[in-house]
Formats: C-alpha cells, structure tokens, sequence
C-alpha cells in the first residue's frame, strides 16, 4: 500500500526552481531552489543548492545553503555541506568538514503560544 508520507520529489541537477516549492514527504535537491521552501524532510545533495527561506521538519545538507532556515526538528551538515544564514533548528549535527557560518539558535522544545 501507498503511504503519501512516504512520497518521494527530486529537483534534479540542471533544474532550478525560482518561486515557492512546498512538499510532502521527502524531497531530494539535486538541483538549485531560490525563493521559498516548505517541507517535511529534505536532502540537498551534494552539488545541490538552496538559497531560499526555509522551513521544514528536517534538512540534511551536503551541498550549499543560504538564507533563513528553520527546522522543528534537525539540521544535518554533511562534510560536503556548506549552510550559512539565520537559522534556527532543534538538534544540529555537523559533520567534520562541513560549513556553518552564521546565526544559529538550537531550541530545546517548542515554546508554548501565549
């Protein structure tokens, strides 16, 4: 049977996207993304870019990423990822030889809303 969490999307190398991209599932990036992004878990492949406001549940990086970047759950910085801007994620993991310039807040939990 058929899960729609299951689904999987790629921006394949060659293919920019320049607007909104909102998915469902995982979202594999091969290719280059600008503008917005919304997401459930995404992998930015090595060679892969995204320079884009983001926000999504998990992002594992191991090509490049600028902009504001948040992640409810985890951040994934492969030793071929770069991931610089103003983010802000729950767990963080960067591996060795992987990039992180920028504003980074960790939040332990989600802040109730007043």
């Amino acid at each position: 049977m058929w899960n729609k969490s299951d689904n999987i999307s790629i921006i394949d190398e060659g293919l920019t996207v320049d607007g909104t991209v909102s998915v469902k599932g995982k979202l594999v990036i091969k290719g280059t993304v600008k503008g917005s992004l919304v997401g459930e878990t995404v992998i930015v492949a090595e060679g892969g870019v995204v320079c884009a406001d983001t926000k999504v549940a998990s992002i594992t990086m191991g090509g490049k990423f600028e902009g504001g970047l948040s992640a409810s759950n985890e951040l994934i910085i492969l030793s071929t990822g770069s991931c610089s801007g103003k983010i802000v994620c729950k767990n963080l993991v960067v591996e060795a030889g992987g990039i992180l310039n920028g504003e980074v807040n960790c939040i332990s939990k989600q802040e109730p809303t007043k």
